[in-house]
């Protein structure tokens, strides 16, 4: 899929990729400091980017899926959609309320397409990935000092890997996925049935829900190229 970029968004301190179904604009915020320009640019890039990409792509997707349709085991898959999504939304999550709006309106996009597209033989889904390490995304929304440690909250024990994410496409690509439409893909060892404040982003260890939010705080270990105290 070919991203396409109507724009770049005027708040680009964190949010660096252009518009595509795969881009992610993230940052740690509360309700009450998000500007209407932040929540602006994080849809931008991640919901009208994927609205973006879709139409740019659908009309390559469907002749795909006319010259391979379902799984013929020969390679000729058909067109495939693939977004990236979150979890976010699933439960809600403190500090990332315009993250989670994005990444429900991919989700509902992604539903769309293959209700669309799928009687043409297209397949659309999404990935959402959970917390994985070695990111750009985990390094600055993720406090520094959480270490291995804080994966105890996660059902598997780990952080995710590239590779989860990687095999996760492979398998929605292929034709073992030829009958799998409309749907998001969570890879995250079971971690969404335990975020929003056991696994929260922005916090370091011992911050506790509410308190965090009561004393209008936040990690102080955040890669996230500002100066100063945090504070909310």
């Amino acid at each position: 899929m070919r991203p396409v970029q109507p724009g770049s968004p005027s708040h680009t301190r964190w949010l660096t990729r252009p518009p595509s179904a795969g881009a992610a604009g993230n940052f740690i915020s509360p309700l009450s400091a998000l500007s209407p320009n932040a929540f602006k640019a994080v849809i931008d890039i991640d919901t009208l980017g994927t609205f973006n990409t879709i139409k740019a792509t659908i009309p390559h997707l469907v002749a795909s899926a006319s010259r391979g349709p379902g799984a013929s085991g020969s390679g000729a898959t058909g067109g495939r959609f693939l977004a990236v999504s979150a979890t976010f939304h699933y439960t809600g999550m403190p500090l990332q309320a315009h993250v989670s709006a994005a990444k429900a309106a991919v989700d509902s996009l992604t539903a769309s397409v293959a209700l669309e597209y799928g009687p043409l033989g297209v397949t659309a889904n999404a990935v959402a990935p959970g917390a994985i390490e070695g990111t750009e995304g985990m390094s600055r929304l993720g406090s520094s000092e959480l270490g291995a440690g804080k994966a105890r909250g996660i059902p598997l024990q780990r952080w995710g890997r590239v590779r989860d994410i990687a095999d996760a496409t492979v398998f929605l690509f292929s034709d073992a996925g030829g009958y799998v439409s409309g749907t998001t893909l969570v890879v995250d060892g079971g971690g969404w049935r335990r975020q929003g404040g056991s696994l929260g982003v922005g916090l370091d260890p011992g911050m506790e829900y509410p308190n965090f939010l009561l004393q209008g705080e936040f990690s102080r270990n955040l890669k996230d190229g500002r100066g100063g105290k945090a504070k909310l």
